[in-house]
């Protein structure tokens, strides 16, 4: 899965403005997400599901590691109607909080609600979808985030 959240998440030095993406590949993969932002917050909130099912990956597979042990860690959700619904569900509050980053190497977001991360989520994309997400929301990483 996803390493150490201090190493997760970098942004050039540039504090989540205006992240230096890798050039034409992170650009490319972060027009994908911007739709993949934009779809999830459309509808008052409630986001799209057939127009989310356009950028993932019928195959996509969501991890999620909020930490500690059972009931909090979840088995990753594999497929796109359940990570599609998943991300409905439980992410589309989120998404207007998203800052670009870079993320194990992929475009990424953090997602700063209220001056403290809440999440660093990481991205793959191949063939111009989505296929692996992954989300850290452990505070105990995230609170090596400055």
């Amino acid at each position: 899965m996803v390493g150490h959240a201090a190493e997760l998440c970098r942004d050039g030095g540039q504090g989540g403005q205006g992240v230096g993406f890798r050039e034409a590949t992170v650009q490319g993969e972060a027009e994908i997400l911007a739709e993949f932002f934009l779809i999830g917050e459309a509808v008052g909130g409630e986001g799209d599901f057939e127009a989310l099912l356009e950028v993932l990956d019928p195959n996509v597979v969501f991890r999620l590691d909020a930490g500690g042990v059972a009931p909090r860690a979840r088995p990753p959700v594999e497929g796109a109607e359940l990570v599609a619904a998943q991300i409905l569900e439980r992410g589309s509050p989120f998404a207007p909080y998203a800052r670009p980053a870079i993320v194990n190497g992929n475009a990424g977001v953090i997602v700063v609600p209220h001056e403290t991360p809440v999440a660093v989520v990481g991205f793959v994309v191949a063939d111009g979808r989505i296929t692996e997400i992954d989300v850290i929301a452990d505070r105990a990483k995230l609170r090596q985030l400055r």
